[in-house]
């Protein structure tokens, strides 16, 4: 018998209880769990008047942001239409069916405004990974680090050559990104190296083509994680550069240090940070275990002697050619004494001239030249330490451990659909990637909980 849908709408009053129609298991329910914002109107305080109209709740707002993050809702008009249909989103945001949604306006008001001057994404990050501490899912043993390229919210016809001279007190530029780059520029000196081009509309923006095909303009987020858990330790942004992204190691490891009292034993990364310099800032100055393949351009293809054909005597500070001639710094005493430190800060060894000349391995050693030279870098010794660190077992099961943050990066841009910023300058790329760290560390978190208490090993 063929049923018929009978009329619903015709009732006066209904019975109807959110918190029953949100499934047990359901992702909302696992990460309100998790989330404690007991603590966000003390931090918020000073930042509010104490008199006036009263402001919307500042837990609303911040849980309307988590959901968004949580289910790729990038655009907040959105959000909010979202969480007038959705029952689950208005369960986690503490709204019933009659309480009103906040205009998308308000968001953009507090983001930019309290929110921003508050520091209070920084905050919500350091809450839920003491959340993840507390629950057992950072070792501290082993962090991992890497950057992954986001495209910036900036028009590749809004570039202009970076040798090009730009009237910045142009009132058509006046943005917050471009005073955020002048006062960046005025505080680090940025333009040490011109971009090739330079945008007008985000100019910390770098150009850059890393990820292969067209080249964009793009910022840097920078995750540090512990590898037990795959829990994001800290993040940082930067311009999309090399060095940029290098150098923020540093910061995130010094304030993990510094917040939480963590410092690990070794540090896993990929070819760009085994430099020289880094090398030795993890071994001399922190005592971390550089797990980082050794950045080395002095290996040749051919059949010539590279350097990892020498000798290197420790005590007399010389290198041994294969044919037992000594190579060293200086072949004489100098009155004032040198430290042959080049700008590149490596020491320049120099055989004798008349060893290379009647030696039978010239052509193998030095065939353009009449002696050979090698440059040994002054942090030589910590590259030796990554070198032999690279032959043990341990080094193999951090090679595969490094993946967990590639994996991080992949559900960033896929699930939660960070492929592109919507907020511009480098506040904005703070906002939005630690904003978003948290949500994948909430998530994490929610999922390993309710699983039942973690397995280490």
């Amino acid at each position: 018998m063929m049923g018929q849908l009978s009329s619903g709408q015709e009732r006066l009053f209904y019975s109807f209880n959110i918190e029953d129609h949100i499934p047990a298991n359901h992702l909302l329910r696992n990460i309100d769990r998790c989330l404690d914002l007991s603590d966000l109107r003390h931090y918020l305080a000073d930042f509010y008047s104490p008199i006036g109209r009263p402001s919307i709740d500042p837990e609303l707002m911040i849980r309307l942001l988590i959901v968004g993050y949580c289910y790729g809702i990038r655009s907040e008009r959105r959000l909010c239409e979202e969480a007038h249909l959705n029952l689950a989103y208005r369960w986690f945001c503490r709204l019933s069916l009659e309480d009103e949604v906040p205009n998308h306006s308000r968001f953009s008001k507090n983001r930019h405004g309290r929110f921003r001057d508050s520091s209070l994404f920084r905050w919500l990050f350091n809450e839920v990974l003491r959340r993840c501490m507390d629950a057992g899912l950072v070792k501290g043993e082993g962090f991992a680090v890497d950057a992954s390229v986001i495209k910036a919210d900036a028009s590749r016809q809004r570039g202009v050559p970076g040798d090009e001279e730009v009237n910045w007190s142009d009132p058509s530029l006046s943005t917050r990104a471009v005073r955020e780059y002048l006062e960046a520029l005025d505080e680090e000196a940025l333009a040490e190296t011109l971009p090739k081009r330079l945008s007008l509309t985000d100019p910390l923006a770098r150009w850059t083509a890393a990820p292969g095909g067209p080249a964009f303009f793009a910022y840097s987020t920078n995750y540090l994680i512990d590898v037990e858990h795959g829990v994001i330790m800290d993040v940082e942004p930067t311009p999309a550069h090399r060095t940029a992204e290098v150098e923020s190691t540093k910061t995130m490891i010094e304030r993990v240090e510094e917040q939480f009292d963590i410092k690990p034993d070794r540090l896993i990364g990929d070819t760009a940070y085994g430099t020289a310099p880094m090398l030795a800032w993890m071994v001399d100055e922190k005592d971390i275990e550089p797990h980082v393949p050794v950045w080395d351009k002095t290996e040749r293809k051919n059949d010539s002697l590279s350097i990892s054909d020498f000798q290197w005597n420790e005590e007399t500070q010389e290198y041994r050619c294969p044919t037992g001639q000594a190579l060293r710094s200086e072949w004489r005493a100098f009155k004032n004494q040198r430290s042959h430190v080049t700008k590149a800060d490596t020491i320049i060894f120099r055989s004798r001239q008349t060893d290379c000349a009647k030696c039978l391995m010239k052509e193998r050693c030095c065939p353009n030249t009449s002696f050979r030279k090698i440059a040994r870098s002054v942090h030589e010794a910590a590259r030796d330490v990554a070198r032999r660190i690279a032959t043990t077992p341990q080094y193999v099961c951090s090679r595969h451990e490094r993946k967990k943050v590639e994996m991080l990066f992949a559900h960033l841009k896929r699930i939660l659909r960070l492929d592109r910023l919507r907020l511009r300058g480098m506040s904005g790329a703070n906002d939005e990637f630690t904003l978003a760290a948290a949500v994948q560390n909430l998530r994490r978190l929610a999922k390993l909980t309710s699983q039942g208490p973690p397995t280490t090993g």
